[in-house]
C-alpha cells in the first residue's frame, strides 16, 4: 500500500472519529447531527457541480439512499443522546461491514473466504466486550440499528455510483436528507434549536462528515479497497481514544480490547476480500 494511500486513509479514519466526537459531545446531539449535515452538504455543493455526472439510472438509488441516511442520521443521533460514545461507535462501525458481507453472501450469492470468517467472529467477541454494563447494553442495541443503516445505503450507494460522480450523487444524496431532517427537528424542537447549534463544533462536524468520505476516496484513487477499508476501520480505536480523553468517558480494560478486535475483524474481513 502506497504510503499517500496509507496516510490518507489513516485521516479519513480521524476525521470520521472527530465529527462522531463532536456529534456526540453536543448538548442536543439529534439536533447538531442534522445542523451539520446541512452545512456539510451546502459547504461541498460546489465540488458537487464541479465533479457532476448524474444520469437518470441514479434516482432510484438516490431516493433510496436518502431515506436510509435519514434513518441512520437519526438513530446515530439518538445513540450519542443516550449512550456512550465508546459503545455506539465500535457497535456501529464494526458490526456495518459484517452485516454486508452476510447479505452479500446469502442475498447476492458472493462467496466467504476462511479468513472473512474468522473476522466475523473476531468482530463478535469484540462487540460482546465492549458492551460492558447496563448502559452498554443499550448503546450496544442502538448501535446495532445504526449498523443496519450503514449496510443499507453502503450496498445501494454502491449500485448508485455506476450511473453519478461519487461527490454529486453523495451532495444529492445529503441535502434532501438534511432538509426533511431539519423540517421535523424544526416542528419538534423549534427553530431556536437549530440556530442554537450554529456553533464552530457543529460546523467542523458537517465538513467532516463529507471530508472523511472525501479523503477515503482520494486513498481509494492510490490503492486497492482491501487495505484502505482495513486502514478506515482504525477510527473504532480513535473514537475510544477520543471517548476516554476528551468526553471523559469510563473506558475498561475490557472494552478497549473490544474496540481492538473489532478493528482486527473487520480488517481481516476486508484482507479476505
Amino acid at each position: 500500500m502506497p504510503v499517500d494511500a496509507f496516510a490518507l486513509a489513516l485521516a479519513a479514519a480521524v476525521v470520521h472519529a472527530l465529527w462522531n466526537m463532536l456529534t456526540a459531545r453536543a448538548v442536543e446531539s439529534q439536533v447538531a447531527a442534522g445542523v451539520a449535515l446541512a452545512i456539510g452538504a451546502v459547504a461541498f455543493a460546489p465540488v458537487a457541480a464541479l465533479t457532476w455526472d448524474v444520469r437518470a439510472g441514479a434516482v432510484p438509488y438516490i431516493v433510496a439512499s436518502s431515506a436510509l441516511e435519514l434513518a441512520y442520521l437519526a438513530m446515530l443521533a439518538t445513540a450519542y443522546q443516550r449512550a456512550p460514545l465508546s459503545v455506539v461507535y465500535p457497535v456501529a462501525r464494526g458490526t456495518a461491514p459484517v452485516l454486508v458481507l452476510a447479505i452479500s453472501v446469502l442475498v447476492l450469492g458472493a462467496s466467504l473466504p476462511a479468513a472473512a470468517i474468522g473476522g466475523v467472529l473476531t468482530v463478535g467477541t469484540g462487540v460482546v466486550l465492549v458492551r460492558g454494563s447496563s448502559r452498554g447494553a443499550r448503546g450496544t442495541v442502538l448501535g446495532l440499528g445504526v449498523a443496519v443503516c450503514i449496510a443499507g445505503y453502503t450496498l445501494v450507494d454502491k449500485a448508485g455510483l455506476d450511473h453519478a460522480s461519487a461527490i454529486a450523487y453523495l451532495d444529492l444524496v445529503m441535502l434532501p436528507t438534511a432538509a426533511i431532517y431539519l423540517a421535523v427537528a424544526a416542528a419538534l424542537r423549534g427553530p431556536r434549536a437549530l440556530v442554537a447549534e450554529l456553533r464552530g463544533p457543529t460546523v467542523l462536524a458537517g465538513l467532516g462528515m463529507f471530508g472523511a468520505y472525501a479523503l477515503a476516496l482520494a486513498a481509494l484513487a492510490r490503492a486497492e479497497a482491501a487495505p484502505v477499508a482495513a486502514v478506515r476501520e482504525s477510527s473504532v480505536v480513535i473514537a475510544t481514544a477520543l471517548a476516554a480523553v476528551v468526553l471523559h468517558e469510563r473506558v475498561e480494560r475490557r472494552r478497549w480490547a473490544g474496540a481492538v478486535l473489532v478493528v482486527a475483524g473487520v480488517a481481516a474481513i476486508a484482507l479476505a476480500g
